[in-house]
């Protein structure tokens, strides 16, 4: 992200200072960042004083939200967390199929922050061209870093190899998701920016403006026709990864609405779209108590596993993904509620009652079984209650950061979310670790990651489950924490 729309991203005017300025004939100056990035605005007197008294004009920075970067460097530290100890804890992972867990958070706690982002960011476009180049460019960085990190190509942290056989290469993952969402999402803030007020008429819900909720609206419609209305027929594939030979198994489906796992319509877009061969081969419904001993751990199949336990399933699919902009859109609302409402109260109000009742449709459309709370298939129920948590967590960050002022305790959340991106690649995607396995003496196990994990954590706790989350804590997220300090204080940052 470029320096001007960091800047940008909190949104908050600074206020007139008391020594008669505001009483003064004032001049709009825009200046441009140094890297050519989005324009911040100031104000100028313009009455007549002596110009050799006049102090050189300088840009000024703009006051940060600080709550947008703790939040986005608490999803970071959520991601380390349950994909690096979530095979030790299997109760913080992925919710195999119904549910929710603390791994089920990471993807849309991104999303309702990227669409904070957006509405803080686009909050003034000079030049919609120019806005939309810089969408689309960032889509593209986005997609391509996701196709890298998690399409097949890197291997990391564990195996020393790269490469990707095409044929089974995985197009769909995180960023995708993501790039996927900011582009549909940053597109419509762009082209509707001149179309909403600047200013809020009286009552409630004049900030529920229709433009900001197009996006999400079409979304929703898509996702619920489709997910509930498209014929779903049987469907084979061929198992490559459990066995020493290739077997084809048949899935006996021919049936709507389904919303298990064998026979849903977010699978069978996916199928057809992608093909079987191009989507994730290990998901997470291997762990169900249909598939497993080990419920609700990984394990090997049971021998009366039905077939689709050892199918390939897109848990970021194209379906699910199109339900996914809503969260993005919430996010968006979100934002403008920081923009319009310049009371700490005000925000908070309009914040908290919305989270809270998103969470209650959720639970409703739950445990009615109307529509479960399902990650896998990005269900309008998870949206509900994946961005109702979103909002009451986002709320609680402001309330004791930037209303409380209690920044210090979160000052390595702040750190982590100014880099996020690095943190994501280096420590979430294990790029760090594989660079330092690939120094290892005979044998790729005698590595100093290996040798840390083994003698400082699991050996010194007497258990391997205790050592592995003592790992996750001290030596991944402390470490990054103190060198995304350092970066910080360095004024380094790793931009898309």
């Amino acid at each position: 992200m470029d320096e001007g729309t960091k800047r940008m991203e909190e949104g908050l005017n600074s206020p007139l200072n008391g020594d008669g300025i505001k009483n003064g004939l004032k001049k709009q100056v825009t200046i441009k960042s140094s890297d050519g990035g989005s324009t911040v605005e100031h104000d100028r007197d313009t009455t007549a004083v002596d110009e050799s008294a006049e102090p050189p004009l300088v840009k000024k920075k703009t006051k940060r939200v600080a709550t947008l970067d703790a939040f986005r460097g608490l999803t970071i530290v959520l991601m380390i967390l349950v994909d690096d100890a979530g095979e030790a804890y299997p109760r913080i992972d992925h919710s195999p199929w119904n549910g929710c867990t603390l791994a089920d958070f990471v993807m849309p706690f991104f999303l309702f922050i990227v669409g904070v982002a957006i509405a803080l960011a686009l909050k003034r476009i000079p030049k919609k061209k120019d806005a939309v180049k810089k969408i689309i460019l960032r889509t593209i960085k986005l997609l391509f870093w996701g196709i890298i990190l998690q399409g097949g190509y890197s291997h990391a942290p564990n195996d020393l190899e790269y490469g990707v056989n095409m044929k089974f290469i995985r197009w769909c993952g995180i960023l995708q998701r993501i790039a996927l969402v900011y582009c549909v999402v940053a597109l419509i803030e762009t082209f509707t920016t001149k179309l909403r007020p600047t200013t809020l008429s009286s009552g409630n819900l004049s900030i529920f403006t229709a433009y900001k909720w197009l996006g999400g609206f079409v979304a929703f419609l898509i996702y619920m026709i489709t997910t509930f209305t498209l014929y779903v027929p049987d469907w084979s594939f061929v198992d490559r990864f459990n066995g020493d030979e290739p077997k084809r198994y048949t899935v006996i489906c021919g049936m709507r609405g389904h919303l298990g796992p064998a026979c849903n319509a977010v699978g069978y877009v996916d199928r057809q779209v992608w093909g079987v061969n191009h989507l994730y081969s290990q998901p997470v419904w291997r762990r169900l108590k249909a598939c497993t001993l080990n419920y609700p751990g990984d394990g090997p199949f049971r021998e009366d596993a039905p077939s689709w336990c050892r199918a390939p399933f897109e848990p970021e699919g194209l379906l699910s993904s199109i339900s996914a902009i809503i969260s993005g859109t919430i996010g968006i609302h979100y934002g403008h509620v920081l923009i319009h409402f310049k009371g700490h109260l005000e925000r908070l109000k309009h914040w908290i009652l919305m989270g809270l009742v998103l969470l209650i449709i959720a639970i409703i459309l739950h445990f009615t079984d109307a529509i479960p709370i399902n990650k896998q298939l990005y269900s309008f129920s998870y949206v509900c209650f994946t961005a109702g948590a979103a909002g009451i967590v986002f709320s609680g960050f402001y309330i004791l950061i930037d209303v409380l002022g209690l920044r210090t305790p979160f000052l390595f959340l702040e750190w982590i979310g100014m880099n996020a991106m690095l943190v994501f690649v280096m420590a979430a995607q294990g790029i760090f670790a594989a660079f330092v396995n690939g120094w290892y003496y005979e044998d790729p196990r005698n590595s100093l990651v290996h040798w840390i994990k083994k003698h400082v954590f699991d050996n010194v706790w007497h258990s391997e489950r205790v050592g592995t989350i003592m790992y996750v804590i001290f030596a991944e997220i402390t470490f990054w924490s103190v060198v995304s300090g350092v970066l910080h204080k360095l004024r380094i940052y790793w931009k898309l």
